[in-house]
């Protein structure tokens, strides 16, 4: 059986749905916080990051990864049309296919499959944000590590330690050592 997004990235396909794509350089942004992008992405190639900027300090702290084979997009603005909170970066040179809101709004209307994996789609990111939320109230390093070890392991094989030591808000010398204990 499809994944939820296999449905959506199949049925865009096949209806050629894709409104555009964008081409991402290392370090390139696909958005900053405020803007009101509210296009969705198919990620092709590459990886990125969605972070917020944390005051007073003005510390970037890494929220979210998308890996090829994921949609993304500020989901704030996607859902709410403000601007959202969050900056989306490339990770390495990243290949994106975009699909305009109003078509995707306009075809999970009109398609019961679409609608049921959006509200899949949905399930697990609600499911996947309190995972999170449970990570960030650990207070036990090794143990938020060991937690995402488990749940993402693709983390962990594309995405350099000193990003995964931000998303796991540890040092990337705690990161270290706890990796060294691990093996």
């Amino acid at each position: 059986m499809d994944s939820p997004l296999e449905i959506l990235y199949d049925y865009f396909d096949t209806h050629q749905l894709w409104t555009g794509e964008v081409q991402l350089k290392r370090n390139d942004y696909l958005h900053h916080a405020g803007d009101r992008n509210d296009n969705l992405y198919y990620v092709k190639r590459g990886t990125l990051y969605y972070s917020i900027t944390m005051k007073p300090e003005e510390r970037e702290q890494i929220i979210r990864f998308g890996y090829v084979g994921n949609f993304v997009t500020a989901i704030d603005t996607f859902l709410t049309d403000k601007p959202t909170m969050f900056s989306g970066r490339a990770l390495q040179r990243t290949e994106l296919k975009v699909v305009a809101r109003t078509v995707y709004e306009k075809v999970v209307l009109e398609v019961p499959e679409l609608r049921r994996a959006w509200y899949d789609i949905l399930r697990n990111l609600v499911i996947g944000q309190t995972e999170r939320e449970i990570d960030l109230l650990t207070t036990d390093a090794t143990e938020r590590y060991r937690r995402v070890w488990v749940r993402s392991p693709q983390l962990f094989q594309e995405v350099p330690a000193k990003y995964i030591a931000n998303y796991l808000r540890m040092t990337p010398e705690t990161l270290s050592r706890i990796r060294a204990q691990q093996a």
